[in-house]
């Protein structure tokens, strides 16, 4: 009897447990700050629902905040604080360490700025940062920006991905472009190709006295040589050496790695800024 009043109640318990902790997710869910607050409303709402629901899509699967901010102002700040705030102080952050990486964009004076927090300073390195700052601020420039937070939620996808493989993108390990590599080596090799012919053709042409020979002996003036001794004897062995000189800083040599800063709350941060 007892044991039968043992299952029913860790059968109710279960049945609590599966009902109960999906609300539990949503009530976080809804908790957590919006990715996307578009203050200087760049984006149609058909753009903010597409973007926001992307942004929350890489967050959850990579447990990293990837966030999109748009103002009008900086508020006196530098693009720098604001951004380190924001992050700090509007609740953003997954996980102990709080991970996660802002973009924001300043219309007022066009600045842009990334802030890096946790986990996201390991994943984001400089060098990482500076490719996908690059892409998105051509974007921005053309005033493309749905296309902008589009290409910043699938780089931050991207990034925290290769991450996740304990080799972060860095300046020896940067994305490869496969189209681009495949189209320069094929302009390289026709290039060299064109270049041998031409060569060849040019050293061909001036061989107008030369006249084919099918033998050896052909090659020689009759009666100029008379061998009576034939012996080969070894003379002498010269060997040259030096030494390689050894990198013992290999691993660091590019100076990759991420530079960190402290913001106002006393968070440490990774991060860059800029004007488009």
């Amino acid at each position: 009897m007892k044991k039968t009043k043992m299952k029913i109640m860790s059968l109710l318990l279960s049945m609590v447990l599966f009902l109960f902790v999906p609300f539990l997710n949503l009530q976080a869910a809804a908790d957590h700050p919006a990715r996307l607050v578009d203050q200087a409303e760049l984006l149609t709402a058909e753009e903010q629902q597409q973007i926001q629901a992307k942004l929350d899509e890489v967050s959850e699967l990579h447990h990293c905040d990837a966030v999109v901010m748009t103002v009008n102002s900086l508020e006196g700040k530098t693009a720098t604080e604001y951004a380190d705030d924001a992050f700090d102080y509007d609740g953003y952050g997954l996980g102990e360490d709080k991970a996660g990486i802002l973009f924001l964009v300043d219309m007022g004076d066009r600045n842009w700025a990334t802030s890096t927090h946790g986990y996201a300073i390991t994943a984001f390195t400089d060098a990482g940062l500076s490719y996908i700052e690059e892409k998105l601020v051509s974007y921005l420039g053309d005033g493309e920006y749905a296309e902008a937070f589009n290409c910043f939620a699938e780089q931050c996808d991207r990034f925290l991905t290769q991450a996740e493989t304990g080799e972060p993108y860095d300046v020896d390990n940067m994305p490869q472009e496969p189209f681009a590599y495949a189209f320069w080596l094929v302009v390289c090799l026709a290039i060299g190709f064109v270049i041998a012919l031409i060569t060849a053709s040019i050293k061909r042409s001036k061989l107008t006295s030369v006249v084919k020979r099918t033998t050896a002996e052909e090659y020689m003036k009759k009666d100029s040589l008379n061998l009576t001794v034939k012996q080969d004897r070894f003379i002498n062995k010269v060997v040259t050496s030096r030494p390689v000189p050894k990198n013992d800083n290999d691993s660091h040599s590019g100076g990759g790695g991420s530079s960190t800063h402290v913001s106002s709350s006393g968070e440490v941060h990774g991060g860059h800024s800029g004007k488009f």
